[in-house]
């Protein structure tokens, strides 16, 4: 019974045409192309392309014997066949392989797609003697790749050395993970621990904990009081007889103030313009007050004459204590406001001055 033949399709002859163009072969024709199927005629295409024609099944040879051939008596190699061979590339090889199988063709063998030269093709190896009953199977060797293919470069996960993390775990690793990162051939080193790195982490907590204590200190000082430490402004100028007639400037700096002695009276004036509060200047050359704010002046006595003051200078309260000593209290003032006359003044109260 002959062999039924394989199915044409017009699409596959008219990619076997066009792969024969560029390879500047004549094209098929229908019948050509079912003979060629068929086996009824040669295969006038290169090896590998995709009309080939059939294979005839291998021919069983006779068990090898245990003797040692002799080289002398080998059978000569088999001479090429004389139809074109063309070389293919793996992956071509591969393909064409993948659409025989699909569509019931026999397939191509490395000889035929040129991967392997014709004189070089391996023998068949010989069946393996029977085992004795109880001996454990061999393992299969790996196959190896035929001669002449091109292996593809191997991947980033494959270069990882052998045994580790990366080979023994099972299934695929988290993402972010260890496992992952050796699974990728990845370093999963973890971070330096240098002298500079430890010195840089102190230097940056030191600055957190400094500035988190200065904002602590500052929330506690909101709830402070804020009070503002004066001198005080009861105190002692020593005695009557220790001031001569004029105006002695010596507690200006201390306590603001100007003694001044008249022939018969002792009294203290605050140093304070009536006009703004600036501190006047004692002129002796002038014998006056003069202030350096807007030019308001003031007699010897601290009564205004000149410039915007509205009023003589204001007298601090003063009196002798059991000692004799002078002690002035600068909270309690007199005033000669304008317009009222100096009899009726505060400057005429007992404690706005001293009889000497």
């Amino acid at each position: 019974m002959a062999d039924e033949q394989a199915p044409i399709s017009t699409s596959r002859l008219a990619a076997e045409n066009a792969y024969r163009k560029r390879q500047g072969l004549p094209p098929l024709t229908m019948d050509e192309y079912a003979a060629q199927l068929s086996g009824a005629a040669p295969a006038t295409t290169p090896a590998g392309s995709q009309t080939k024609a059939a294979v005839p099944p291998p021919v069983p040879q006779a068990p090898a014997s245990t003797a040692v051939p002799d080289p002398t008596n080998a059978p000569p190699a088999p001479a090429p066949s004389g139809a074109p061979v063309q070389k293919l590339s793996a992956s071509r090889f591969a393909s064409e392989n993948a659409y025989r199988k699909k569509m019931g063709m026999p397939l191509l063998t490395p000889e035929e797609a040129g991967l392997v030269p014709a004189g070089d093709a391996p023998a068949a190896p010989a069946p393996p003697a029977p085992a004795a009953p109880g001996t454990p199977k061999p393992a299969a060797p790996a196959p190896r790749p035929a001669a002449g293919a091109t292996q593809p470069p191997p991947s980033a996960a494959a270069t990882v050395a052998r045994g580790t993390t990366a080979n023994t775990y099972v299934g695929t690793p988290a993402v972010g993970t260890s496992k992952a990162a050796a699974a990728g051939g990845l370093s999963s080193v973890g971070p330096r621990n240098l002298e500079i790195d430890r010195t840089r982490r102190r230097l940056v907590w030191s600055a957190i904990v400094a500035f988190l204590a200065a904002w602590l200190l500052a929330f506690f000082r909101f709830f402070l009081p804020r009070t503002l430490f004066e001198p005080s402004t009861v105190f002692k100028v020593g005695y009557p007889s220790d001031y001569a007639i004029g105006v002695d400037t010596k507690w200006q700096a201390q306590y603001r103030i100007w003694v001044d002695r008249t022939p018969d009276r002792l009294f203290v004036i605050y140093a304070r313009c009536t006009h703004l509060g600036c501190t006047p200047d004692w002129k002796p050359a002038e014998n006056k007050f003069k202030c350096p704010c807007h030019g308001s002046g003031y007699d010897s006595e601290g009564v205004n004459f000149e410039g915007p003051a509205p009023r003589p200078m204001d007298r601090a309260h003063i009196e002798l204590d059991p000692t004799g000593q002078i002690v002035v209290d600068t909270s309690r003032l007199f005033q000669w406001p304008k317009g009222v006359p100096y009899e009726t003044s505060d400057f005429n109260k007992p404690n706005s001055f001293l009889s000497v």
